[in-house]
C-alpha cells in the first residue's frame, strides 16, 4: 500500500495490530471488521482499474452500508453488521470515509487549501477515530473530539512521513499555504509534485505541517489524560507511536534525498507492554 492517502487504520499496519491485541476479544473482533472495511475501501481507491470502476467499486460499499444500516446486509458484512449493532457504529462514519477515498479517485490531490486537507483528514482519519472510540467506550463528547485531534495527528504524519511515495504516484498533499510560505510556486506545486518534493525549500513547508500535527498531539494527549486510562489503551499505542515517528521526522528534515522514517519493532514492542500492563 503506498501513500499517505491511506488512513491510520489501513496504513499503520502492524502498529494498528499491536495496538488492538490488548483488548478484549470482543472490541478487538469490531476494530478488526472496520479495519477490514478500510482496507477494502482505500485498496480501491488505491488500485490500478480505471476511475470509473473504481467510483463504481466505491458506490458499491456506499449500497452495502446502507444495506448493513437497513438490516439487509450481504453475506460478506455478516459481521461487520453485527457490530454495527453491538456499538451502535454511525453510517455516516463509514459513507465519510467513502467519501475521503473518492476523492483520491476523482483527481489527484495537489497542493489543497487548508479547508479541503482538514475535510480530507476528517474523512479518512478522524471518522475512522469516530468508529473507534464507539467501540472502546468512550463517552461520546470526548470520543468525537479524541477522534478528531488523533485522527489529525495521524494522518499529517502519514503525509509527511510519505511525500516521496505520494509524488511518485502524481499526489501532494502538503497544503498551499504551506508550500506559498516557504516560497515554492502555486504552479510548481500544481503540476509538478515531484519537482515540489525535492524543493530547496520543502523543509520550511514540511516544518509548518508538522507543527500542526504537533498541536494535535497535544490536544490528543490531553482529551486521553482526562479519559479512564483503560479505555484509551489503544489509542495511546497509536498516539506514541505515531508521534514518535514524527519526532523522528522532525530531527532529520526533508531536504532530498530522505530516507523513510520507521519505528524499531523492539521499540513498538516496548510502547505495547508498557501500555498493556500500565
Amino acid at each position: 500500500m503506498q501513500g499517505a492517502h491511506a488512513g491510520p487504520a489501513a496504513a499503520a499496519g502492524s502498529s494498528f495490530h499491536a495496538a488492538l491485541r490488548i483488548l478484549p476479544a470482543v472490541q478487538r473482533q469490531a476494530m478488526f471488521e472496520i479495519y477490514g472495511f478500510c482496507r477494502a475501501v482505500d485498496d480501491i481507491a488505491d488500485g490500478d482499474a480505471p476511475h470509473a470502476e473504481r467510483l463504481a467499486a466505491l458506490e458499491a460499499w456506499r449500497d452495502d452500508i446502507a444495506a448493513c444500516y437497513a438490516d439487509t446486509p450481504p453475506a460478506t458484512l455478516h459481521s461487520l453488521h453485527a457490530q454495527i449493532r453491538a456499538f451502535n457504529l454511525q453510517q455516516p462514519d463509514f459513507v465519510a470515509v467513502i467519501d475521503g477515498m473518492t476523492m483520491d479517485v476523482e483527481q489527484d490531490i495537489r497542493a489543497p487549501d487548508a479547508a479541503t486537507l482538514d475535510l480530507y483528514c476528517d474523512r479518512v482519519a478522524s471518522a475512522v477515530g469516530r468508529l473507534a472510540v464507539r467501540v472502546f467506550g468512550l463517552e461520546e463528547s470526548c470520543g468525537i473530539a479524541l477522534a478528531h485531534h488523533l485522527g489529525r495527528a495521524l494522518q499529517l504524519t502519514n503525509i509527511l512521513r510519505d511525500i516521496d511515495e505520494d509524488a511518485a504516484i502524481g499526489r501532494l498533499y502538503l497544503p498551499a499555504q504551506a508550500l506559498a510560505a516557504a516560497g515554492i510556486p502555486a504552479e510548481l506545486a500544481a503540476g509538478a509534485p515531484q519537482a515540489v518534493v525535492t524543493h530547496a525549500a520543502i523543509g520550511q513547508a514540511c516544518a509548518l505541517l508538522a507543527q500542526e500535527a504537533q498541536a494535535h498531539y497535544d490536544q490528543a494527549y490531553a482529551i486521553m489524560a482526562r479519559c479512564p486510562a483503560r479505555l484509551v489503551r489503544s489509542p495511546r499505542i497509536m498516539a506514541e507511536v505515531y508521534h514518535r515517528i514524527l519526532v523522528r521526522l522532525r530531527a532529520q528534515g526533508w531536504r532530498a534525498p530522505r530516507r523513510r522514517v520507521r519505528l524499531p519493532r523492539a521499540q513498538l514492542l516496548w510502547i505495547v507492554l508498557r501500555h498493556a500492563i500500565g
